[in-house]
């Protein structure tokens, strides 16, 4: 279970990355929420590297 839980924590930085590269599209199309889906997302890959 802990190398399952690095990898999702991976995973979810990843996307955290990928979200942050689009911020400037994706806040125009959804605004302040676009901001708070990266935090949680990037809340959620730490966690998890954290867990494991």
């Amino acid at each position: 279970m802990k190398n399952t839980n690095f990898w999702i924590g991976n995973g979810l930085l990843a996307l955290a990355l990928i979200i942050l590269v689009f911020m400037g599209t994706l806040s125009q199309m959804f605004g302040i929420g676009a901001v708070v889906v990266w935090m949680i997302v990037a809340a959620a890959g730490t966690y998890f590297i954290m867990k494991s």
